[in-house]
């Protein structure tokens, strides 16, 4: 039964860190999982990179680890709405497992053609809200260059496990795209295109977390997604920099 109950809250934590998730999020549903197994007093440490759980008087302790982040705010929600039913006592401990089990395997996600056509959607919405104006004729080639550099980066993504790769190879499309687009006579300011375009890119919710979860009081976890997230930025501003710099 005590197996049970860490295996399953440690599985629910991986889920939600996996999908964004602030810290202290994972670390009061993972708490709230094993009051309401029966363990009142359930000692829980987490990390952007590893799970820890523990029972008051119990020998037994287990650790998860993440290997693997991203946003997927449709899994965070799954093991909400889970948690929330299991201390309703509509499912049971097993149940929720399993429950858990198929969301981590089964979460629907978006085509990525609907990914692409919302990337372009941003990049050109928030091209005309950094540039403080209506350009006309730059919102279209900042859609296509958005999307284009964000179809890149979640091909890459997909093809190495390699950090800040992707994020790296997606600003130096956008860059190269944009600057071939302004040449070709299709936009006229290649700072407005690269400023929208490459908005799909930006970690913002990383960063949004990063600053919650210090707020919170989990500084080891804040300020490690924090740096992530600046480093993430920083692969950004390399790629973009590299295309002013050879063109």
């Amino acid at each position: 039964m005590t197996s049970e109950v860490l295996a399953t809250c440690l599985l629910a934590g991986r889920i939600m860190i996996e999908g964004g998730s602030e810290m202290y999020r994972v670390d009061d549903t993972m708490t709230r999982i094993a009051r309401n197994a029966g363990a009142h007093r359930a000692m829980v440490f987490t990390t952007p990179t590893g799970l820890f759980i523990a029972m008051d008087a119990e020998p037994l302790a287990q650790l998860e680890p993440v290997r693997r982040r991203g946003i997927d705010m449709e899994k965070v929600a799954g093991v909400n709405q889970l948690s929330r039913a299991f201390a309703a006592g509509q499912l049971s401990l097993t149940q929720l497992r399993l429950a858990l089990v198929k969301l981590d395997a089964n979460t629907p996600f978006f085509p990525v053609w609907l990914q692409v056509v919302a990337a372009a959607l941003c990049s050109t919405t928030l091209m005309v809200l950094f540039a403080q104006a209506y350009d006309w004729a730059d919102m279209p080639l900042a859609a296509v260059v958005g999307g284009i550099g964000f179809y890149a980066y979640l091909r890459l993504g997909h093809l190495t496990n390699v950090r800040f790769i992707s994020e790296l190879v997606g600003a130096l499309v956008v860059g190269l795209c944009a600057w071939i687009g302004v040449r070709l006579g299709l936009g006229t300011n290649l700072d407005n295109v690269i400023i929208g375009a490459v908005m799909p890119l930006v970690p913002g919710v990383a960063i949004t977390n990063s600053i919650r979860d210090m707020l919170a009081g989990h500084l080891l976890s804040g300020m490690a997604r924090g740096m992530e997230a600046i480093l993430s930025a920083c692969a950004i501003g390399v790629g973009i920099a590299m295309i002013f710099r050879f063109f």
